[in-house]
């Protein structure tokens, strides 16, 4: 193949479509285009990367503080009873339900996340997106009942709601799918290492803040994280980009290459291009209509279905009946370990261009854990049950999502709605979810776990009914190439394109 074109492939093809290199890269030699192609996916990898994964750190730190709040003597302060406390965590799913699929769309309309991606609907920049949360998060530690809790929390998942599916779409907007998930797993260990941080940080801010100018240690930490995200936002808006067709930072060769290899990776069908081009609805409707998502959908509802024990987990280990320095020192191994678990399966299946045992495995990993955390009564057993279930966990949801934004490659308005659309309706569970860890649960949460449990069963059946789907499609797909070449139709736009399994 001469070095004008390109061609892409995944799976068994002797025919593929052949991608025209733009005029600034098609002089290039093979060794020239890897080099240019490095250089390229480092800058990327250095302007997006450290920035999404520190805003995601303090995004889960924001929303998850009202956890250790409650070992700071949060209820107390409030006086709830009953399931206040439960309620208050289940209103941010609301909010974060409701905002994700219309910011996603338009955020894929108008093309520019630097600007855009935390602005949360309200038409500010991107700064003052990151700061409307950060504010309601310190707002919380000012709240004096259950009902100003309440509105807190609220807004702070709305405002919230558009930051995760709006970081997918971007680097799916920037990377192929073969890279996509070491990328995807790297960015969402920012929510493992902020409930690692979190439960350090509450550990100090309990241990030797509680009184301090007359404020109890739970205000004390809403302050804080609150203000650290306010902060931490001003530099966000001067380093993250749009999407490569107009960012600025980039030279023309390089814009250039970027838009080429997404090109190649979907064999001839382009990424976004302007906004022009982009209907504000059209991605949703296709979503609507295509059975493989709503395959998908079962499987990122189930495997999300645990996730909203982040919530709860210094409750989970409180039961372990050591004090509270200890119970919020106790919670950051396992989410350490979620990290390192996440990153090291998200490396492997780009490396082997595989998703279906990538996923099942972890989710089957914390089953495992949910099902000895649940039965056995020593608390060894209970956090080994513990140190296992979040990796898997994590692991198995983060999957679930690079597996919808790879099956739903093109059009960007369709990948857009996708990420946006499985992730909130995994939210879902998050709303009940808050209702099975009640004090009295402790210290198996039987009920909770075991829900936790089936529905991790749930999305590995998903999963293996979505691989059989897949791989039935790109049989259908190898067939129709074969018609074409016996029809005499050569380089059909989407030649070669195979799902990943």
């Amino acid at each position: 193949m001469d070095n004008d074109s390109k061609s892409v492939a995944y799976g068994e093809t002797n025919s593929v479509y052949v991608v025209q290199k733009p005029p600034l890269i098609k002089d290039l030699s093979d060794e020239e285009y890897s080099v240019l192609e490095k250089k390229l996916i480092r800058k990327m990898d250095m302007r997006l990367m450290p920035m999404v994964i520190l805003i995601y750190i303090m995004n889960y730190l924001d929303r998850n503080a009202i956890a250790s709040a409650r070992l700071g003597g949060l209820e107390e302060d409030l006086g709830l009873k009953g399931y206040e406390f439960q309620t208050c965590v289940a209103i941010l799913n609301v909010g974060y339900l409701l905002m994700q699929v219309p910011s996603n769309l338009l955020l894929n309309k108008i093309g520019k996340p630097a600007l855009y991606l935390t602005a949360c609907m309200a038409g500010a920049t991107f700064a003052n997106g990151i700061t409307v949360w950060g504010v309601i998060c310190a707002c919380s530690g000012a709240t004096h009942s259950f009902g100003g809790l309440l509105a807190c929390r609220f807004f702070l998942g709305f405002v919230e709601a558009a930051y995760y599916p709006g970081v997918l779409a971007t680097l799916s907007a920037w990377y192929v799918r073969k890279e996509m998930s070491l990328r995807t797993g790297i960015f969402y260990c920012g929510s493992m290492l902020s409930g690692a941080f979190s439960g350090l940080i509450a550990a100090g801010i309990v241990d030797s803040m509680d009184g301090s100018r007359g404020l109890r240690a739970w205000r004390w930490l809403f302050l804080i994280e609150g203000s650290a995200t306010v902060v931490i936002a001003f530099a966000a808006y001067f380093v993250l980009p749009n999407f490569p067709a107009n960012t600025p930072w980039l030279t023309d060769q390089e814009r250039q290459l970027a838009m080429y290899r997404l090109e190649v990776d979907a064999a001839g069908e382009a990424d976004w291009v302007s906004s022009d081009r982009e209907p504000l609805w059209a991605g949703f409707k296709m979503i609507m209509t295509d059975p493989k998502n709503w395959i998908l959908v079962a499987v990122v509802y189930g495997a999300g279905s645990s996730i909203s024990i982040n919530s709860f987990f210094p409750t989970v280990v409180a039961s372990f009946g050591r004090s509270k320095v200890q119970t919020l020192l106790l919670t950051a191994p396992p989410y350490l370990l979620a990290c390192l678990v996440c990153a090291a399966v998200s490396w492997h299946a780009d490396r082997t261009n595989e998703r279906y045992w990538h996923t099942v495995g972890p989710l089957a990993t914390a089953m495992v854990g949910l099902i000895v955390a649940c039965a056995a009564s020593g608390i060894g057993p209970r956090y080994f049950g513990a140190m296992i279930m979040l990796p898997g966990i994590y692991t198995g949801f983060n999957m679930a999502m690079v597996w919808t934004a790879n099956t739903n490659n093109r059009p960007p308005a369709k990948r857009a709605a996708a990420v946006a659309f499985n992730n909130a309706l995994s939210g879902v569970s998050g709303v009940y979810s808050s209702y099975l860890y009640p004090n009295n649960a402790g210290p198996r949460f039987v009920l909770a776990f075991s829900v936790n449990a089936g529905m991790a069963l749930v999305a590995i059946v998903a999963s293996t009914v979505l691989r059989f789907v897949l791989r039935r499609e790109n049989r259908r797909l190898e067939m129709r190439e074969r018609e074409e070449e016996r029809a005499g139709r050569e380089n059909v736009v989407g030649t070669g394109f195979r799902y990943l399994t």
